[in-house]
């Protein structure tokens, strides 16, 4: 399944709303995992340098046979590697990990406030960008405050946030914010770690669909205009994932789906995070 809905940007590029992540994926599996899930029909592939798996991700993006033009390769830059410089050779890094000649999309991986370098590395994205090293920039975990400060400094707008969102913490506000700005919202760990998917309001739709719970809340997704990323090294359920452009959600599963937010992180609070 190779034609899904891309979202537009507002720099006049466009992503594919469902894509395939490389979290987690040992560097030697990624490159049969990229291939596959290219083969299945994903063309957004998100990667990071710090998932210490990029030259996989190159690998599989060759093996493929799909050519380069036609898939969408995002990475982004770590923590320790903010402020100018370091944000310069993190990204020709991945590049040439990636073995690629430009980035469809680079983030700042986390805010990481207490660095105080998150502005200075979105200078350096901006400049980058100018140079043709990627196509668009954007942001990852930044909350309403971070990305008040960015645009206000620079007059740039990112063109993606890509934030934890799932059935149990929908952040409503931040996604509100990314809409007044035309930011899209990109959702990681969409499914939650499958936390929700005993939930009655996501079992019934299940049931009235027959698809899986899974299924379903990709379509809540995709129903909201979020961009996703589902990860799987199984080539089934990578099939699966990417299956939920064939059914629809109605209003009243919509709204029950809703009633579910608890505000229950599956990952660290973006305002405080350090890790290096």
């Amino acid at each position: 399944m190779t034609d899904q809905p891309k979202i537009a940007f507002h720099d006049g590029h466009s992503i594919p709303q469902l894509g395939f992540g490389i979290w987690q994926i040992p560097q030697d599996d990624t490159a049969a995992a990229v291939e596959s899930a290219i083969k299945t029909g994903y063309r957004l592939i998100d990667g990071a340098f710090i998932y210490g798996n990029e030259a996989g991700l190159g690998e599989g993006l060759k093996s493929s046979g799909v050519q380069r033009d036609d898939i969408f390769v995002t990475t982004k830059i770590w923590n320790r590697d903010q402020g100018r410089d370091k944000a310069r050779a993190s990204v020709e890094r991945s590049l040439k990990s990636i073995d690629v000649d430009q980035l469809d999309l680079v983030l700042i991986h986390w805010p990481v406030p207490g660095l105080d370098l998150y502005v200075e590395t979105w200078k350096a994205l901006i400049e980058m960008r100018d140079e043709g090293l990627m196509r668009s920039i954007g942001v990852s975990n930044f909350n309403a405050d971070h990305l008040a400060r960015i645009i206000e400094e620079t007059g740039e707008v990112p063109v993606l946030n890509q934030i934890e969102i799932n059935p149990l913490l929908q952040q409503p506000e931040l996604r509100a914010v990314c809409a007044k700005h035309k930011i899209v919202p990109q959702a990681w760990t969409p499914l939650g770690n499958a936390r929700s998917f005993e939930a009655k309001p996501i079992q019934a739709a299940a049931a009235r669909t027959g698809k899986s719970p899974a299924q379903v809340i990709l379509r809540w997704h995709m129903q909201l205009g979020h961009a996703a990323i589902a990860r799987s090294v199984n080539p089934g359920r990578q099939s699966e994932n990417l299956n939920v452009f064939d059914f629809t959600l109605t209003d009243d599963e919509m709204k029950a789906i809703a009633t579910l937010d608890v505000g229950l992180r599956n990952g660290p609070d973006p305002s405080v995070f350090k890790m290096m």
